[in-house]
């Protein structure tokens, strides 16, 4: 598709040999020609008006006038009455080998977890949030900013994790970062600088974070996980000294961390001198008991907790948050201004303006009412095609865990649903290779809505069934 330009008249670089023996007028058109054989001008864009291309080369317009009628001439060009000169000719790619066969197209009903609902991202409330940062930005706001990030942000964000996370955070403790992905990364070089060498994962939990934990230059220690949460006892054996959690609502069991728990792990963290990295990635949706506080309220000296607006707006924001013990939080801080001297400032300013005038809150209240029904969309279905399946980590987020009957071949089970257009995760991918488990289900529902799942569950009712 070509691109059309909205300028007057478009600009395009052509470079010339004055000093060679050709003529100027044979240049312009042998330029213009390799440009559209090549590809670089394509078929329908707008080339310059013959006065513009005239002036910016410092030739006769009549010079480029003749060289416009002479490609129009050989098919190249094509020039309507009084109005723009457009390429005609569409560039012949170099013969290559065939492409090799692409993946099947997507299917039709993806499970996938940790996915937002896409088509609810508050367009409204985002562009009057972005339209108040730019109105009222001042001269200092549009320059290069502090790499922590906008002080305004920083301060909503440490009230904002005060009065929802029970955290115990002051503006000089938060670092604005690109996401969670970059915000982990900025932790981990960190720790990295201060000595540590070994940091727990969780065990079923992400594997990205083991290839994240390998890429900051450390080494991942796999901690088993349990229907209480974390195993603090194989956690003190491992020999690591910090670790990646996700305690409000772990990834993928949807387990919380047991009080018990968290109190062995704030030991572990005091004997040790370890650091404990929370992801809050899912904490405002909660459904059937009051939230979970913040492991980082109860230790601000031993937790960095991060979060980001990936779950709670949507992905392509990449803003997101760490709230970092103060021995940590100007080391992170100079990683971020390494990393890329800052996150986008206008950005920032608006996401702290959605957050102050209550939208941000409007918007997590609506998006519970969804998330919820569509929660009870998916228990409604499975209770009505697969009564017999235990289906856990329903209390939080829009992900949950079924467990297949025993002996279930979990590979099998989401090779033929694929087959069906239904998209499964198994358990097994996110266990660290080697592990062993039941056979289950990881079944995300945030960006479905509720007759896709239904059907979706409807379609797989029998590969759900107990293996006889």
């Amino acid at each position: 598709m070509a691109v059309e330009w909205s300028g007057l008249t478009p600009e395009i670089l052509l470079q010339l040999d004055r000093g060679s023996r050709g003529t100027l007028g044979a240049q312009v058109q042998a330029t213009l020609r390799a440009a559209i054989r090549s590809g670089r001008l394509r078929a329908g864009e707008r080339l310059p008006s013959s006065r513009r291309l005239a002036a910016d080369l410092g030739l006769s317009r009549g010079l480029v006038q003749g060289s416009y009628e002479q490609l129009a001439a050989e098919g190249y060009l094509a020039a309507t009455p009084g109005g723009a000169t457009r390429v005609a000719l569409a560039a012949r790619p170099a013969a290559a080998a065939p492409p090799a066969p692409g993946p099947p197209s997507g299917p039709a009903i993806d499970f996938s977890p940790g996915r937002p609902d896409l088509g609810s991202f508050p367009m409204r409330d985002w562009l009057w949030a972005c339209g108040e940062a730019a109105r009222t930005a001042s001269r200092a706001d549009i320059g290069y900013g502090d790499p922590a990030g906008a002080p305004r942000l920083r301060a909503v964000l440490a009230a904002y994790a005060r009065r929802v996370r029970a955290a115990c955070v002051e503006e000089r403790d938060v670092v604005v970062c690109g996401g969670f992905t970059q915000g982990l990364g900025l932790a981990l070089r960190a720790l990295r600088e201060r000595g540590d060498t070994a940091v727990a994962v969780e065990d079923p939990g992400h594997r990205e974070l083991a290839r994240q934990v390998c890429r900051a230059g450390l080494r991942p220690v796999p901690v088993p996980v349990d229907e209480h949460g974390l195993v603090v006892e194989a956690l003190a054996a491992s020999g690591a000294t910090a670790a990646i959690l996700t305690p409000a609502h772990q990834t993928p069991t949807g387990v919380a961390l047991a009080p018990e728990r968290r109190q062995e792990l704030l030991r572990w963290a005091d004997e040790r001198g370890g650091v404990v990295i929370e992801d809050d990635y899912d904490s405002e949706f909660r459904y059937d008991r009051r939230p979970v506080g913040s492991l980082q309220g109860l230790a601000p000296d031993r937790v960095v907790l991060i979060g980001s607006v990936s779950k709670s707006l949507g992905p392509t924001l990449r803003l997101g948050w760490l709230l970092a013990p103060p021995r940590l939080a100007a080391a992170i801080a100079e990683e971020k201004h390494r990393s890329d001297r800052g996150s986008p400032g206008l950005d920032q300013l608006a996401l702290a303006r959605l957050v102050e005038s209550g939208r941000y809150d409007a918007h997590l209240r609506r998006m519970r009412r969804a998330y919820a029904a569509k929660r009870a969309a998916l228990t409604d279905a499975l209770g009505r095609h697969a009564p017999h399946l235990r289906l856990t980590g329903l209390d939080a987020g829009f992900h949950a865990l079924a467990e297949l009957p025993g002996g279930a071949d979990e590979a099998a089970v989401v090779a033929e649903a694929a087959g069906r257009s239904v998209l499964l995760h198994g358990l097994m991918r996110y266990r660290i290779p080697g592990s062993i488990g039941r056979p289950a289900l990881v079944l995300g529902f945030g960006d479905l809505n509720e007759p896709a799942i239904r059907s979706g569950i409807a379609r797989i009712a029998d590969l759900l069934a107990p293996p006889g």
